[in-house]
């Protein structure tokens, strides 16, 4: 039988990058945005503050975008300082890219395995979906969902009781499944 696990956001990630103020490498979303309108153009920004000083950095959405090519619903949620939009916008590439920051996740997720009546099987076959994209190493979701130690979980990987089709080593963010033989 497939067992599901999922590995889903608690809160908001921190946003990796420097602070031009006090060089900190760490800023907490505000979940707040600010939107300015020169005439026909808006800008939108989001709002992130430093961990260390509190000093408030802007994080570029939109850059002189025509307001009638913005959605309406979008325009609402921006206004509305809406915190789903929030998270959307930090793991959008895009976003990322030019703004030139990277997410920690570090204490911003939790694996929900469902219960633990599917480890008494000698065969486990287990598919782990992520509910956003959260690089987490394969290794530590195994030794955690299963209650073994890390290094336990990769002696089963050099012996070949552990399987999937997908390199279990390095992070990861996309759904996978592997298959525990005990």
């Amino acid at each position: 039988m497939l067992n599901t696990w999922v590995v889903a956001p608690t809160c908001l990630p921190l946003v990796r990058r420097r602070c031009h103020s006090c060089a900190s490498e760490l800023f907490r979303p505000s979940a707040k945005f600010r939107v300015n309108a020169h005439h026909k153009l808006i800008d939108v920004w989001l709002l992130v503050l430093c961990t260390a000083c509190g000093e408030t950095a802007k994080l570029t959405v939109l850059e002189r975008v025509h307001v009638r090519s913005v959605r309406p619903e979008l325009l609402d949620r921006l206004h509305a300082n809406d915190g789903g939009l929030t998270a959307e916008l930090l793991q959008d590439p895009v976003v990322q890219r030019r703004n030139r920051f990277a997410l920690d996740w570090t204490d911003a997720w939790r694996l929900d395995t469902g219960g633990s009546d599917h480890l008494d099987g000698e065969v486990i076959d287990v598919s782990v979906r992520f509910a956003a994209r959260i690089p987490v190493r394969p290794v530590r979701l195994i030794a955690e969902g299963c209650g073994l130690s890390r290094a336990e979980v990769e002696r089963l990987l050099t012996e070949g009781r552990l399987v999937s089709a997908v390199r279990l080593g390095g992070k990861l963010s996309d759904d996978f499944t592997f298959t525990l033989k005990r």
